[in-house]
């Protein structure tokens, strides 16, 4: 099929130029390679297509007739490649993004309308996971995730600073309970477990060369950071979230933090993306957008 079609095209190309020379010049190859390839055509359809003599080219009546079919098509193909030339060329298109909700109110949600302004021809299909995605596989276009769980074969652009988690409870719920003072306290509290794809988070904790790493039990396992803050709040228990998603509620102290001293920053959210190759403008619009730098 891709040896017929590159012959048809060269054919139109020089009944229309009505020479093999002007005709090698445009298709960018040489005129015996031109004369085979018309040669080659005109057997396979044991059909004449152009008349030629040394001084002039003209095309047959079967010829003519074969032209004139095969215009509309060529002139469609030719409008098709042009659309995808825009694509890597002008910001427009859809971008399939996979990210968890935490990195799309945190990181997309605060750019998104200015994004969108800026550029109206592209469409964000965002869709929310709760653990790594495999893109390719998935079909997305990027994904935004933390640091440490990016494979190292993908292209990663940091987002964010980096991030620390907190451990928070109510007022109400610390009225009849004692304040932690070191992560084996938890064993003692009603915590909120998030769960992940592998399993239930296990909340890590480090200070100086101390690091632990444990599992915590209680009356609600969910799969969102969003939920684990709401269940705080209303006194369920204590609860682990993004410091910043959490810093409004302890500045109106309608949350208590504690272990501070205990959480250690993480490396933070990062875009990340298969291959730098014939990237499409719409992803680096975005790209450029959400990095760090532009925050």
């Amino acid at each position: 099929m891709r040896n017929e079609l590159n012959e048809l095209v060269t054919f139109a190309m020089v009944a229309r130029e009505r020479s093999f020379t002007r005709a090698a010049v445009k298709l960018g190859v040489s005129q015996s390679a031109l004369s085979h390839t018309i040669r080659g055509l005109e057997q396979r359809l044991e059909l004449q297509l152009l008349a030629r003599t040394t001084k002039s080219v003209a095309p047959t009546a079967a010829g003519a007739a074969l032209l004139e079919d095969l215009a509309p098509a060529l002139e469609q193909i030719a409008r098709a490649l042009d659309r995808a030339r825009s694509i890597r060329h002008r910001p427009a298109g859809r971008l399939r993004i996979a990210m968890s909700r935490s990195a799309a109110v945190m990181v997309l949600l605060p750019r998104l309308t200015a994004f969108a302004e800026a550029y109206p021809d592209i469409v964000l299909d965002v869709v929310t996971t709760t653990g790594p995605v495999d893109l390719v596989a998935g079909e997305f276009d990027a994904g935004i995730q933390l640091g440490e769980y990016i494979q190292k074969d993908m292209i990663a652009v940091r987002v964010t600073p980096q991030l620390r988690l907190a451990v928070v409870g109510s007022p109400r719920y610390f009225a009849s309970r004692s304040i932690p003072q070191k992560p084996k306290d938890l064993n003692e509290h009603r915590c909120i477990t998030l769960r992940l794809p592998g399993g239930p988070y296990r909340w890590e904790f480090e200070r100086g060369r101390q690091s632990v790493r444990m599992g915590v039990n209680g009356p609600l396992i969910v799969d969102d950071t969003h939920l684990v803050i709401q269940a705080a709040l209303d006194g369920v228990g204590l609860g682990l979230a993004y410091e910043e998603q959490v810093a409004g509620y302890v500045a109106k102290r309608q949350l208590v933090r504690v272990l501070e001293d205990w959480t250690p920053p993480t490396p933070g959210f990062f875009m990340y993306y298969p291959s730098r190759q014939h990237q499409p403008a719409a992803l680096s619009a975005l790209v450029n957008v959400l990095r760090l730098s532009q925050q």
